[in-house]
Protein backbone atom coordinates (compact mmCIF):
# COMPACT_ATOMS: atom_id res chain seq x y z
CA UNK A 1 0.00 0.00 0.00
CA UNK A 2 0.92 3.33 -1.22
CA UNK A 3 0.46 6.21 1.37
CA UNK A 4 1.74 9.96 0.81
CA UNK A 5 2.79 13.14 2.88
CA UNK A 6 0.04 15.25 3.51
CA UNK A 7 1.64 17.36 6.34
CA UNK A 8 5.39 18.62 6.13
CA UNK A 9 7.15 21.45 8.43
CA UNK A 10 9.18 23.80 7.08
CA UNK A 11 11.82 24.50 9.99
CA UNK A 12 14.62 26.94 10.21
CA UNK A 13 15.23 30.11 13.01
CA UNK A 14 13.37 33.14 10.85
CA UNK A 15 15.66 35.09 12.49
CA UNK A 16 13.46 36.90 10.52
CA UNK A 17 11.69 35.80 8.17
CA UNK A 18 12.07 36.50 4.57
CA UNK A 19 10.05 36.99 1.53
CA UNK A 20 12.11 34.40 0.19
CA UNK A 21 11.18 32.32 3.75
CA UNK A 22 7.84 33.20 2.64
CA UNK A 23 8.05 31.88 -0.79
CA UNK A 24 9.57 28.90 0.09
CA UNK A 25 6.29 28.41 2.63
CA UNK A 26 3.38 29.57 -0.32
CA UNK A 27 4.76 27.27 -2.71
CA UNK A 28 4.96 24.26 0.14
CA UNK A 29 1.02 24.96 0.70
CA UNK A 30 0.07 24.53 -2.49
CA UNK A 31 1.93 20.98 -2.93
CA UNK A 32 1.30 19.99 0.55
CA UNK A 33 -2.64 19.68 2.05
CA UNK A 34 -1.22 20.57 5.67
CA UNK A 35 2.07 22.78 6.42
CA UNK A 36 3.19 23.80 9.73
CA UNK A 37 6.29 26.58 9.88
CA UNK A 38 8.07 25.14 12.62
CA UNK A 39 10.52 27.65 14.54
CA UNK A 40 13.68 26.58 16.08
CA UNK A 41 14.71 28.17 19.39
CA UNK A 42 18.22 27.71 18.14
CA UNK A 43 19.48 29.61 21.73
CA UNK A 44 23.37 29.23 20.22
CA UNK A 45 22.93 29.49 17.09
CA UNK A 46 26.00 30.41 15.35
CA UNK A 47 27.50 31.05 19.24
CA UNK A 48 25.71 33.96 19.12
CA UNK A 49 22.18 33.26 19.87
CA UNK A 50 19.37 34.96 17.84
CA UNK A 51 18.91 38.63 17.23
CA UNK A 52 15.05 38.38 18.04
CA UNK A 53 13.86 36.10 20.39
CA UNK A 54 11.49 33.18 20.10
CA UNK A 55 8.11 34.25 20.33
CA UNK A 56 9.02 37.89 18.59
CA UNK A 57 10.00 35.85 15.45
CA UNK A 58 6.51 33.53 15.72
CA UNK A 59 4.87 36.84 15.58
CA UNK A 60 6.35 38.12 12.92
CA UNK A 61 5.96 34.92 11.00
CA UNK A 62 2.30 35.15 11.66
CA UNK A 63 2.68 38.78 10.73
CA UNK A 64 3.76 38.58 7.56
CA UNK A 65 1.78 34.97 6.29
CA UNK A 66 -1.42 37.39 7.70
CA UNK A 67 0.19 40.22 5.43
CA UNK A 68 0.12 37.38 2.18
CA UNK A 69 -2.25 36.55 2.61
CA UNK A 70 -1.16 32.78 3.98
CA UNK A 71 -3.86 31.94 6.83
CA UNK A 72 -4.30 28.44 6.58
CA UNK A 73 -0.63 27.74 8.13
CA UNK A 74 0.46 26.73 11.38
CA UNK A 75 3.02 28.48 12.90
CA UNK A 76 4.80 26.76 16.51
CA UNK A 77 7.86 27.11 18.72
CA UNK A 78 10.18 24.08 18.97
CA UNK A 79 13.27 23.16 21.14
CA UNK A 80 14.84 19.74 20.94
CA UNK A 81 15.17 17.41 17.60
CA UNK A 82 13.30 18.56 14.55
CA UNK A 83 11.90 14.72 14.38
CA UNK A 84 10.50 14.83 17.50
CA UNK A 85 8.49 17.76 16.85
CA UNK A 86 7.87 16.50 13.80
CA UNK A 87 6.61 12.98 15.72
CA UNK A 88 4.55 15.85 17.74
CA UNK A 89 2.26 17.47 15.08
CA UNK A 90 2.45 14.34 12.90
CA UNK A 91 3.97 15.48 10.17
CA UNK A 92 5.51 12.82 7.68
CA UNK A 93 8.21 15.39 5.75
CA UNK A 94 10.11 18.23 6.06
CA UNK A 95 10.67 20.77 3.59
CA UNK A 96 13.75 22.49 3.09
CA UNK A 97 14.58 25.94 0.85
CA UNK A 98 17.46 25.86 -1.30
CA UNK A 99 19.65 28.60 -2.88
CA UNK A 100 23.16 27.23 -3.41
CA UNK A 101 25.12 24.24 -3.97
CA UNK A 102 26.30 25.01 -0.22
CA UNK A 103 22.78 25.31 1.05
CA UNK A 104 22.46 21.75 -0.72
CA UNK A 105 25.95 20.28 0.88
CA UNK A 106 24.54 21.24 4.72
CA UNK A 107 21.08 19.96 4.14
CA UNK A 108 21.48 17.13 2.32
CA UNK A 109 23.97 16.13 5.48
CA UNK A 110 20.98 17.10 7.39
CA UNK A 111 18.55 15.18 5.79
CA UNK A 112 20.44 11.59 6.34
CA UNK A 113 20.26 12.73 9.77
CA UNK A 114 16.77 12.72 9.89
CA UNK A 115 16.66 9.90 7.82
CA UNK A 116 18.39 7.67 10.22
CA UNK A 117 16.73 8.95 13.24
CA UNK A 118 13.61 8.74 11.93
CA UNK A 119 13.03 7.05 8.48
CA UNK A 120 9.72 7.46 8.31
CA UNK A 121 9.90 11.55 7.49
CA UNK A 122 10.67 12.18 4.22
CA UNK A 123 12.85 15.33 3.11
CA UNK A 124 11.67 17.65 0.30
CA UNK A 125 13.95 20.15 -0.86
CA UNK A 126 12.54 22.99 -2.76
CA UNK A 127 14.41 25.16 -4.89
CA UNK A 128 14.50 29.37 -4.13
CA UNK A 129 12.77 31.20 -6.75
CA UNK A 130 15.61 33.31 -8.90
CA UNK A 131 14.41 36.66 -7.56
CA UNK A 132 15.31 35.50 -3.70
CA UNK A 133 18.54 33.37 -4.33
CA UNK A 134 20.86 35.39 -2.82
CA UNK A 135 18.44 36.27 0.30
CA UNK A 136 19.32 35.38 3.55
CA UNK A 137 18.19 36.21 7.13
CA UNK A 138 22.10 37.18 7.83
CA UNK A 139 22.40 39.49 5.28
CA UNK A 140 18.62 41.19 5.76
CA UNK A 141 19.93 41.58 9.60
CA UNK A 142 23.42 42.98 8.14
CA UNK A 143 21.62 45.28 6.08
CA UNK A 144 19.20 46.76 9.03
CA UNK A 145 22.42 47.17 11.25
CA UNK A 146 24.03 49.33 8.83
CA UNK A 147 20.88 51.45 8.33
CA UNK A 148 20.01 50.83 4.71
CA UNK A 149 16.62 49.82 3.78
CA UNK A 150 15.62 46.13 3.42
CA UNK A 151 11.90 46.76 1.98
CA UNK A 152 11.64 44.46 -0.96
CA UNK A 153 13.36 41.72 1.38
CA UNK A 154 10.89 41.23 4.08
CA UNK A 155 7.23 42.23 4.72
CA UNK A 156 6.53 45.70 5.68
CA UNK A 157 5.97 44.02 9.48
CA UNK A 158 9.43 42.71 9.85
CA UNK A 159 10.82 45.87 7.95
CA UNK A 160 9.46 48.16 10.98
CA UNK A 161 10.51 45.57 13.43
CA UNK A 162 14.27 45.54 12.28
CA UNK A 163 14.05 49.28 12.10
CA UNK A 164 13.00 49.46 15.69
CA UNK A 165 15.61 46.92 16.78
CA UNK A 166 18.37 48.45 14.96
CA UNK A 167 17.35 52.03 16.09
CA UNK A 168 18.21 51.17 19.56
CA UNK A 169 21.01 49.54 19.61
Amino acid sequence: MRSSVTHVVLPGTYDPVTLGHLDVISRSNRLFEHVTVGVAASRSKRGVGTAFSLDERVEMIRESLDERGLVDVDVLPFEGLLVDFCRRVDAGGVVKGLRAMTDFEFELQQADLNAHLAPELESVFVMASPEYGYLSSSIVRELASLGSSVDGLVTTCVAQRLRERYREG
